[in-house]
C-alpha cells in the first residue's frame, strides 16, 4: 500500500518562499502521477500541482509562475518549492496520487502572515 509523508510547512512572511517534501513509500512506481494538494480552513481541498511519471507537470492557475513541483525518483521523494508566497496560499499541503488515493496523510501546514 502506497503511504504518503508530507514535511517541510511553516511559518513564512508575504514574498518568502518554503520547499515541501513528500516521501512516497510502499509501491511508489505504482503511481502515474503525483501530486501535492492544500485545503484552507473552510474550503475544500483543491489541487495545487502535479508531475507525471515522465515529468510532465501542470499547475492551478493561482499558483502558475510561483511554484515548482519536481521529483526525484531515486529517493521516492516529490518537492514543492513554493516562492512568492501570498496569505492566500495558508493551508495544509498534503501529496497523493492523481486521481488520488482514499488515504491521506497528515500534511503538512503552510502559514504565510501578511
Amino acid at each position: 500500500q502506497v503511504q504518503f509523508v508530507e514535511s517541510g510547512g511553516g511559518l513564512v512572511q508575504a514574498g518568502g518562499s518554503l520547499r515541501l517534501s513528500c516521501a512516497v513509500s510502499g509501491s511508489p512506481f505504482s503511481i502515474g502521477s503525483t501530486a501535492w494538494y492544500r485545503q484552507a480552513p473552510g474550503k475544500q481541498r483543491e489541487l495545487v500541482a502535479f508531475i507525471s511519471s515522465g515529468a510532465w507537470t501542470n499547475y492551478a492557475d493561482s499558483v502558475k509562475g510561483r511554484f515548482t513541483i519536481s521529483r526525484e525518483n531515486g529517493k521516492n521523494t516529490v518537492y514543492l518549492q513554493m516562492n512568492s508566497l501570498k496569505p492566500e496560499d495558508t493551508a495544509v499541503y498534503y501529496c497523493n496520487a492523481r486521481p488520488p488515493y482514499s488515504a491521506w496523510g497528515q500534511g503538512t501546514q503552510v502559514t504565510v502572515s501578511s
